[in-house]
């Protein structure tokens, strides 16, 4: 049986109204389930406008804000290995995790894009983390054309899995 550990963190505890914890896991349990994943790790964090800012600038080279920045846990760094996480199960021997990386959404943009696309702010949040996945999956766009390859399968995944407005 696979198992997901996913942490999921605010930089602001009101944020957690917006997008609460256990809706977030439940929406990344199900996109993995139907991607067939593994076992995996990964986190998710809420942050402002600010905030996504920065990191933007700072990884990108990028001075403004975005949606989201997803961060892959790299395992080909020259000279650096990273340990594969071990969890020791209950019910049978410890079994390796495949940690993918951290998913930075911007609260704030998530609800610019639901207002411009005309669509909940709960499906915008399920699109960002369906989307944030596949980049941690190793999928990639190059342009933000509903023709990419990515964002088909990205908006086919959300269709499938909740249905989509848009």
């Amino acid at each position: 049986m696979n198992r997901y550990y996913i942490d999921v963190s605010y930089e602001d505890v009101q944020y957690a109204e917006q997008a609460p914890s256990q809706m977030v896991v439940e929406h990344l349990e199900k996109v993995l389930t139907m991607l067939g994943q593994p076992s995996c790790e990964c986190s998710v964090s809420f942050v402002s406008d600010d905030t996504i800012q920065d990191l933007n600038r700072t990884y990108r080279d990028k001075d403004e804000p975005t949606d989201i920045l997803s961060f892959v846990q790299e395992e080909d760094v020259e000279d650096f290995s990273w340990p594969e996480v071990q969890v020791g199960l209950i019910d049978g021997p410890p079994e390796e995790i495949r940690v993918l990386g951290d998913m930075v959404i911007s609260l704030d943009a998530l609800k610019r894009n639901a207002l411009s696309f005309s669509v909940e702010p709960d499906e915008e949040l399920f699109r960002l983390l369906i989307h944030g996945l596949l980049h941690l999956l190793g999928e990639d766009h190059s342009s933000n054309d509903a023709d990419e390859p990515m964002l088909i399968k990205q908006e086919k995944l959300l269709h499938q899995l909740r249905g989509s407005k848009r």
